[in-house]
């Protein structure tokens, strides 16, 4: 019997070949700040859940850490020909490193998730046939609900308060908008206004372009390593201001049907 070779095989033949990498279906975007210990098990988890999808790139964003982080990455590089390294000299904050790594990754098509290891990289592909179901394109979006919640009551109290305040006042049609997982396109989220905080608004991003967003039920596990960067209070008051904010962009916003129209073609399109 023939062996059949792994995803990571195909791409080193591939690129042995044609003297460059495969063009990558998808990009799966992960920023990242002092998560030494969870790099590994992520991106073995990442690559085998797309390993029967073809052509994919990993893009690791990290973040200004501060521990071994970057290190590590560069020799699980040598490892996986799928990951890509980015760096950013001093920590920025998490919606400036997803920027980058979806401004850098080659796919048309991203993939995101934390790095935290809370979030399944097994859900990436049911999220992605998701996405093509609904059409694709530009205008949808597939953000993850995590149905069953593995963290502190007072974070859990906390999210649900913020999502029902944040529904409320943005319409964003999304139960769950702070789960890292999201397949959207690169050209869309490009056009999405560029601001601090502004990963935990993306679907109210993507409507504000006459898009759409559908929610998927994921799985969500307890962080197993490494410490929480986040807590409740320090996300409390920057919320309320970005969610002004976004409101403000909300009315601003203009959504215009565009129909091109030929020399022949009658007034009006009758």
């Amino acid at each position: 019997m023939t062996a059949t070779p792994s995803n990571s095989e195909s791409q080193v033949s591939l690129r042995a070949a044609s003297g460059q990498p495969p063009a990558p279906r998808l990009s799966v975007v992960v920023p990242v700040h002092n998560e030494t210990e969870n790099l590994k098990p992520l991106i073995d988890e990442i690559a085998r859940a797309l390993a029967d999808r073809g052509p994919f790139e990993i893009v690791y964003v990290d973040d200004g850490s501060t521990d071994e982080t970057l290190a590590r990455l560069k020799d699980l590089a040598r490892e996986q020909p799928a990951l890509r390294v980015l760096r950013h000299v001093a920590c920025c904050g998490q919606s400036a490193a997803i920027w980058t790594g979806v401004s850098h990754a080659r796919a048309p098509l991203i993939a995101t998730l934390d790095g935290d290891g809370q979030n399944d990289p097994a859900d990436i592909p049911a999220l992605w046939d998701t996405y093509e179901q609904e059409g694709g394109g530009d205008r949808v979006m597939i953000a993850g609900l995590r149905a069953k919640r593995r963290d502190t009551q007072i974070r859990r109290l906390s999210s649900r308060i913020a999502n029902g305040i944040r529904a409320g006042l943005l319409k964003d049609d999304t139960p769950d908008t702070g789960c890292g997982l999201k397949v959207f396109t690169r050209n869309a989220f490009l056009r999405f206004p560029r601001f601090d905080h502004m990963h935990r608004f993306m679907p109210a991003l993507m409507i504000r372009l006459g898009g759409r967003v559908t929610s998927v039920p994921v799985n969500h596990r307890p962080r197993e390593r490494g410490a929480s960067k986040y807590g409740v209070w320090n996300r409390l008051w920057v919320g309320i201001v970005d969610l002004l904010g976004v409101m403000w962009l909300q009315s601003r916003g203009s959504r215009p049907e565009v129909v091109e129209e030929t020399a022949d073609a009658p007034m009006g399109g009758a």
